[in-house]
């Protein structure tokens, strides 16, 4: 079996294409095909741990979720982790193979084709549609001789192309003229259709402008998708960033939930399920008085511990979250977060910098040294020390999480863990994570997606709304699962493309072998509810 293929390849970056590539992967498998997502190259500052314990891109995990199955490294054979403006970290198949800049990684490329033609090919013999992400632009003149990740794979794959472009921004049909002029000649005839993406407003308003296109172009328009409100999926890295960072203050009767906005932050998406609570106000910032006036303040993952460390001490939030520890204020650490409020880091090996050993801030005890091989696991823990994280209390229940990290940490003292890992990756552990300080106010683990567990994320919110004073939310909305949403975002899509054209474009037939593999897995279960282990990340 060989699987169809189409790609969703955009006019720019954060134009929407991941989202459109999770939409696709649900609408296809609501319509009972085996459907898995596939993004040959993603830098990403967010990443997801597999259940074998590779390294993917955040988004081809969302998608595959999307898609009812479980992620792997052939959705994602290349990640770049960026490490500050010239390096970034190269994950190929799930493993890290080193840092490298941009001309070492322009370099490598070449190596690289036959590790993405063999991924592709392993889930197209195992799938009936696979759904291509593109990266960034197709038309970037200065890379286009070099792009491993765009009309590459297209051609890789001999997949049809939807052009994505973000009316939102503004300049949509110059980008999507503009895109089909710089592409070569076999390449324009690749692109099926244009999808015009996040619109907000009456769409006969682009009626002419929708026929120009398709005038000037000769292709049609598959649909105008409007802006998603609210949408509990994790985004495109850059542009949610930011706009977290530009979100209002909070009300006097809401939660102030501050993330301290490192210059080398990573997996900043844990906090994704705080954002969707009643209440809640979660803010990315990086002044000092932010982080002191916080109901809590959460320092989260780095990819260059040391740089943001000493970044922490120059911006002044450093004495902040230490004024907090002295009033006993709640604070978290998350990864290297957790890391940076210990006592020392050690990297003897010159793994993320050139400083051998550092003092940190001195609220937890423990010590992080910096080793060579990189720990990527599936997690599942139990709470060993109450503290504010668990509104003081003890649960006999497990916590799923995932780990990604090269910095190892030991307490340096007993009885201080916040969790005991229970399983990696599905075999068994007895390993201790984290640390607990200041009588429970301050709390460090390596774990990221705590958040996720809806226990853990219940019960800290009523210890902080206790703590200030505060009630609890009247008529408060029930946050929605991520299956949910995958729902709703797949129906809003629906709604808007021509479903007929795109199956057409997919070269997808509705058949009774479709019915078929959708009685399958209803009986199987795993239509319903394909993560009902809880192995996600």
């Amino acid at each position: 079996m060989n699987a169809s293929t189409i790609m969703v390849q955009g006019t720019a970056s954060s134009v929407g294409k991941s989202l459109l590539v999770t939409a696709l992967c649900r609408l296809f498998r609501n319509e009972g095909l085996r459907v898995a997502p596939f993004k040959a190259q993603n830098m990403a500052l967010n990443s997801a741990v597999t259940a074998d314990g590779c390294e993917i891109g955040r988004a081809q995990a969302v998608q595959a979720e999307a898609a009812g199955i479980m992620p792997t490294a052939d959705m994602n054979p290349i990640l770049l982790k960026p490490e500050g403006e010239r390096k970034s970290q190269v994950v190929v198949l799930g493993r890290s193979i080193g840092s490298l800049t941009a001309a070492e990684y322009h370099e490598y490329k070449p190596r690289f084709s036959d590790v993405i033609q063999e991924s592709l090919g392993r889930l197209r013999a195992g799938y009936d549609v696979v759904v291509i992400e593109g990266a960034g632009s197709p038309a970037e003149i200065n890379l286009k001789s070099r792009d491993i990740a765009n009309m590459h794979v297209a051609k890789l794959a001999d997949a049809p192309v939807l052009l994505v472009g973000d009316i939102d921004r503004g300049g949509v049909f110059a980008s999507f003229v503009g895109t089909m002029e710089l592409l070569e000649p076999d390449e324009r005839a690749r692109v099926a259709a244009f999808i015009v993406n996040k619109f907000r407003g009456d769409v006969s308003l682009l009626e002419s402008g929708l026929d120009f296109l398709v005038e000037r172009t000769g292709k049609p328009v598959l649909g105008v998708v409007p802006h998603v409100p609210n949408l509990r999926i994790a985004e495109e890295d850059s542009v949610s960033l930011e706009d977290r960072a530009a979100r209002r203050r909070p009300y006097d009767n809401e939660l102030d939930i501050v993330v301290v906005r490192l210059p080398c932050i990573s997996n900043y998406d844990d906090v994704l399920s705080l954002e969707h609570e009643a209440g809640v106000v979660v803010r990315f910032v990086d002044q000092p008085e932010d982080v002191e006036r916080a109901d809590l303040a959460i320092v989260p993952g780095s990819k260059r511990t040391v740089f943001d460390l000493a970044w922490l001490r120059a911006s002044g939030i450093a004495e902040a979250i230490k004024a907090r520890a002295d009033r006993c204020a709640p604070v978290l650490g998350i990864c290297g977060g957790c890391q940076m409020l210990g006592e020392t880091i050690e990297d003897l090996q010159g793994v993320e910098s050139g400083e051998q050993r550092v003092s940190a801030l001195g609220l937890l005890p423990l010590r992080t040294r910096f080793e060579r091989e990189k720990m990527t696991a599936q997690v599942r823990a139990r709470i060993l020390t109450p503290s504010f994280l668990t509104d003081g209390t003890m649960d006999d229940r497990d916590v799923a999480g995932y780990e990604i990290h090269m910095g190892m940490i030991e307490p340096t003292r007993s009885g201080a863990s916040a969790f005991e890992i229970v399983s990696r990756n599905g075999r068994r552990e007895a390993a201790a994570d984290g640390a607990i300080g200041a009588g429970g106010a301050i709390v460090g683990t390596m774990l990221h997606g705590v958040f996720d567990n809806e226990v853990i994320r219940a019960r800290m919110l009523d210890f902080l709304r206790r703590r200030r004073g505060l009630a609890q939310p009247t008529n408060a909305r029930r946050v929605s699962t991520k299956q949910e949403e995958y729902d709703r975002l797949a129906t809003m899509v629906r709604e808007h493309l021509d479903c007929e054209l795109l199956w057409r474009i997919a070269r997808i037939t509705h058949s009774a072998s479709v019915s078929r593999h959708r009685r399958t897995w209803r009986e199987s279960g795993e239509l319903t509810d394909p993560f009902r282990n809880g192995i996600t990340g």
